[in-house]
């Protein structure tokens, strides 16, 4: 009987001992179905989520295949086949006079970038080198400093190691006050020295600040040279018979084919004419000065609302174009035969989509 009870008191004993494993599984098991829980609340978030985008993805394509389909009906059918050639051939003609203007605002862009970043490069080395030579001259004036203390502690403590004798008590307190002095001043003079070798250090250490990136003038130099690019495409264009610019920017501001540009006939005469004007906004010949003339009349002219302002306020630009000569009228004002209408105020009517390619 004792060893049954002996036997039962151990079976007892090992169960105390095994229920705090036990509780510990069951928190452990609490905590995981927790966590599970947050995890099964957020992946069925973010299928919400995916079944949104899924929906709105539809919902664009649907509209692109109402657009195709809409496109494939107006191409099918003599009526509007060549209207609808016009119309997107003249979306390219905008497009690829913003490209244009895109191009040569980033060319200038980079190249201006790269002159002031060395320029800004070159007054930084010029800065650290005036503040290295006056930090040199510190440490060198702190060198001599503590030089000449030190020789001069040098010099009191071998005085008063000459003076041994009895009588020479008195002297030797007095150098023992002096050179006390010397030590503190040369305590002193070595801090001064620590501290220049540092502020030295520090400088030579110091890195090139970042480019602030270009300056007021150079933005709005190329803003001037990029709507003077403008005004010369738009003059290229005014030597064709049909207001293409006009054109094009209409063509743009609709997603869809709508506009009706006359019989086939007329229509291929226009494309003509719009493959024409292609090859004339691409042209290179005299381009350079054509900007340059522009631009210096157009900083005549060009007024900011504030002088952070990098583009100019669109009513001043108004009369810069017509200053021009062959641009509606011959330069002293006198009306010419079968010219040109006057060229449009391409800042104020956002030709090209201006306002997107000039900096800010």
């Amino acid at each position: 009987m004792k060893a049954l009870r002996q036997l039962g008191f151990f079976r007892l004993t090992l169960r105390s001992d095994t229920a705090p494993e036990e509780d510990t599984r069951v928190l452990a098991l609490f905590r995981n179905r927790a966590e599970l829980k947050k995890a099964y609340g957020a992946l069925q978030e973010e299928i919400f989520r995916l079944k949104d985008l899924l929906k709105q993805q539809e919902a664009a394509t649907q509209r692109v295949q109402e657009m195709l389909s809409a496109l494939e009906a107006r191409l099918g059918s003599p009526d509007t086949a060549y209207a609808t050639l016009v119309f997107y051939q003249l979306r390219r003609l905008w497009q690829s006079g913003r490209e244009l203007l895109l191009d040569f605002v980033t060319d200038l862009v980079q190249q201006q970038e790269e002159r002031e970043r060395r320029v800004h490069l070159a007054q930084h080395n010029r800065r650290q080198f005036d503040r290295r030579q006056v930090a040199q001259n510190e440490l060198d004036a702190a060198q001599a400093l503590h030089l000449e203390v030190g020789a001069q502690v040098a010099t009191l403590e071998g005085e008063r190691t000459s003076l041994s004798r009895l009588w020479h008590y008195f002297r030797r307190r007095e150098l023992e006050r002096r050179i006390g002095a010397a030590q503190a001043t040369l305590m002193s003079a070595g801090a001064s020295l620590a501290q220049a070798q540092l502020h030295l250090d520090a400088i030579v250490r110091e890195s090139p600040p970042d480019f602030p990136g270009l300056s007021l003038a150079t933005r709005r130099a190329i803003n001037l040279a990029a709507i003077a690019y403008a005004e010369v495409l738009c003059a290229r264009l005014a030597e064709l018979k049909a207001p293409l610019v006009l054109m094009a920017r209409e063509a743009t501001s609709h997603r869809e084919a709508s506009g009706h540009y006359g019989s086939p006939q007329e229509c291929v005469l226009l494309m003509g004419q719009i493959a024409r004007a292609q090859r004339l906004l691409e042209g290179r010949t005299g381009l350079a000065a054509e900007i340059r003339a522009r631009c210096e009349r157009l900083k005549r002219v060009a007024r900011y609302r504030a002088a952070s302002e990098s583009t100019p306020a669109v009513g001043s630009l108004a009369s810069a174009a017509a200053e021009v000569p062959g641009n509606g009228a011959p330069a002293d004002g006198a009306p010419a035969p079968d010219a040109p209408p006057p060229l449009p105020n391409v800042l104020a009517e956002d030709i090209w989509d201006l306002f997107r390619v000039l900096l800010r």
